[in-house]
This record gives C-alpha cells, structure tokens and sequence, in this order.
C-alpha cells in the first residue's frame, strides 16, 4: 500500500525512519515488512527525518552500533532489548601490508570479531528490532554460511524461533556454528539463487505466517546495518572519510549502504565532503558484476558460481546495477581475482598483519593487490579494506601446519635446523 499517515507509535518503534521509498521510481510506503515497490518492482529502502545529530551525540553511545541508533531504523531504547549488539570492530592500521603492496596509508577494517565472526550480525541487528516491531515469531533466512549463524545467534538471544536455508555443501564450520544455536538448518540442493527464490515462495505461502525473512521481506531494514561500516571507519578516521575503499560484492547491497553511509555522514555535517572511491571485490569464479564493468555493460548477467569464496557465491546479485552505478560515480571500479589468488592473498594478510581472514577478505585483499599493481589504485591515497569473516569458518581454502616434529631436547631442536 502507498504512503499513509503512520501511527506516532510506528515512528518511535523505528527511530528516525520515516518510510520505505522505492529506490528506482521513489514511490513512498508506510514501514511494513515489503521490499519491493508495486508500480515498477524496483527495491525498497529506508527514507528518514533525522533532525539534528552531532559528533557528541554519536561519541556518548555505547560501544557497538547503537552509538549510530539515531541513524537507523530502531528505537531509541534499543540498546536495553536482547540483541546482539555486534560492532565497533578494530579498524587495524596496516603499515606491514602497505609497505609489501606499495602503499602509503592502509587501514582493514576487520569484521571478523563481531559475536558470530561476520559482518553479518550487523544487518541481522537491524533485522531483529524490525521483527520485533512487526510481531514475527520466527526468524529465518537464505544464506551462504555467515548470515545462517548470525540469524541463528540473534533469534536465540532475542528468543525467536528460527530456521535458516542454505545450499547444500557449504563449509562445515559454517553449517555447526548455525546448528548451535538450537534452530533448524534446511540444506537446498542448488545454488544461492536457488535458495532465495525458495524462500520468496515460502513467504507467499501459509506456511511461512509470522516468519521474517531477514533478507526478503524484512530486507530494506536489514541493509542498513552495512551503513554502521561507513559509519565507524569515518569515525575511526577521526571523522573523515577514506580517499579510497575496497568491498566484497556478494548481493552488492553492502557495497551501496556504505556509500550510502558516507553520503549520510556528508549530509548531517558530520565529516567533510570529500571525494572517495568505492571499489567492488568478487572471486572470478562468481564475477557477474566484474564482468559487467569490463564489459561496460549496464545489466548484470547472471552465473553459476564456481569459487571457494562461497560467501560471495550469488550468481545473481541484487543491487549489482547499483554497484556499477557507484563505481562510476566515485571513479573506483569492480574486479576479480581467482581463487589461487584468494589463498595468497589470505596468507599475505596473515603474516603481514596477523589477520586471519575468510575467503572473503582474501578476495578484498587480492583485489586490493591487483589494483595497485595494475595502476588503477591511487598508491598515496589513504586507504582501507575491508575484512568480513573469521578464517576459522573456512579452514578448507588454506594449507598451513607444524613446522615439525620432535623430541623434546635442545639436541632435537637443532638437529632439526630450527635454531
């Protein structure tokens, strides 16, 4: 349904937001559980009234990301409900990868020690307060591996019942740490396409009553979590935005909700408007949105994925147009890297940095190299990359063990030529 007046009790459930307006046509819709626009299908997102929000306002929250509550889709007493709470996450100076990769100023921003090792408790967070306030009473999901443990984690901390989809074949570390929590865990033979295109049925059918789907229907709230990345790097900065910034492309949508963030920050007069690049990061063995840039194509082509980095295996991503939009706007640009490159890249980050990543950071990491070897990198600019994953979810991509075995005498030790 189109834009009504809202109840003043809706208004303070969700914090500032003040619609759902439709990305392509910018149609306006009461705050509801829908994601896609009825006159032209384009998708939904969150419009808001901010009001006035200062640095102080920010920097006397609390440490996670409802320090941002007055930018985001949430109550003001957030903070006191069961959720989460993920965020705040280290933004590591790099100098040791910088000074191999040849540049002057790095950052990672490492996601990997948010409550379920992703960045995916983020936008779960949003996801919760919303299915709070719609009245949902299970939550559920279709996921490549991190989402299906953050939903899983969430909705038992919020006392939800869960169940997540995934496809079959995901990493093990993956598939327990969704398990765990006590939710039901359905594998779909197929892809990811084919477990989302699942649950959109699932949501149309009475067998799907009272669930919400954190990244279907509940989707346009569940994004603006990736905002809270733009957020505390421009906060981390010391209030400044990076000059340039690589991100992982699975569905796209955190690649435009932290240019979106950034576009925020500029607006309420946070940071000062400066230009920056946003460069997009797939595995070649799932590059629908690289491939497009290269081909200076306007439409994405969908493909079957074919990486290690399955966390960013969706064949068909949903704000990819987007992408490329931004991309082109900010003058950064989409790239792709193989998986050989992926598991060098997860080394290199590792013993330069002492971070583990997942294939996902090695995919940003590789990116990152590839783009300064090849001169499409500013080497001066200021620059961060983003880490999204816990590598302990996916120990299968790397080969590392004991240097070797011995007795236990000094005799040993140095025979063994490791003195």
């Amino acid at each position: 349904m189109a834009m009504t007046a809202t109840e003043p009790t809706a208004v303070r459930a969700f914090g500032p937001a003040a619609a759902l307006s439709c990305r392509e046509c910018g149609e306006r819709y009461d705050l509801a559980p829908r994601f896609a626009c009825e006159f032209c299908f384009g998708p939904l997102e969150v419009a808001y009234d901010f009001g006035t929000v200062t640095r102080a306002d920010i920097e006397s929250g609390p440490a996670n990301i409802w320090r941002y509550r007055h930018l985001l889709p949430v109550p003001d007493n957030v903070a006191e409900l069961p959720n989460m709470n993920p965020g705040l996450t280290p933004l590591v100076r790099a100098d040791r990868l910088a000074a191999e990769l040849g540049l002057a100023s790095l950052h990672v921003k490492d996601d990997s020690g948010n409550p379920t090792h992703s960045f995916k408790d983020r936008v779960v967070a949003i996801a919760v307060e919303a299915a709070r306030n719609f009245g949902f009473t299970t939550l559920s999901c279709s996921s490549t591996g991190n989402l299906a443990g953050a939903v899983g984690a969430a909705a038992a901390r919020a006392g939800f019942g869960s169940c997540v989809f995934i496809p079959a074949g995901l990493e093990e570390a993956k598939v327990v740490m969704a398990a765990v929590y006590g939710g039901r865990v359905v594998a779909i033979d197929g892809n990811y396409d084919d477990v989302n295109r699942f649950c959109s049925e699932l949501i149309g059918d009475e067998a799907g009553e009272g669930w919400g789907f954190v990244n279907v229907n509940l989707r346009p709230y569940y994004g603006e979590g990736s905002k809270t990345l733009a957020y505390e790097i421009a906060e981390q900065l010391g209030w400044r935005l990076p000059e340039q910034i690589v991100v992982p492309i699975a569905s796209g949508s955190q690649l435009t909700k932290i240019d979106k963030g950034f576009q925020e920050l500029v607006e309420l007069g946070l940071v000062e408007d400066r230009p920056y690049k946003i460069f997009g990061a797939q595995a070649t063995g799932c590059s629908p949105v690289a491939q497009a840039w290269e081909k200076g194509h306007d439409v994405i082509q969908p493909v079957k994925p074919d990486t290690i980095a399955k966390s960013l295996a969706i064949g068909n991503p949903a704000d990819g147009p987007y992408v490329l939009d931004i991309a082109r706007r900010t003058g950064g640009s989409v790239e792709h890297v193989g998986d050989d490159e992926v598991v060098e890249a997860i080394s290199l980050l590792a013993r330069t940095e002492g971070i583990f990543a997942e294939t996902a950071g090695g995919v940003t990491t590789g990116v990152l190299r590839k783009l300064v070897r090849e001169g499409r990198l500013d080497p001066g600019a200021e620059t961060v990359v983003l880490n999204t994953g816990d590598g302990l979810k996916t120990l299968n991509a790397v080969s590392a063990g004991v240097t070797a075995t011995i007795a236990p005498s000094l005799k040993a030790f140095t025979e063994a030529g490791l003195a």
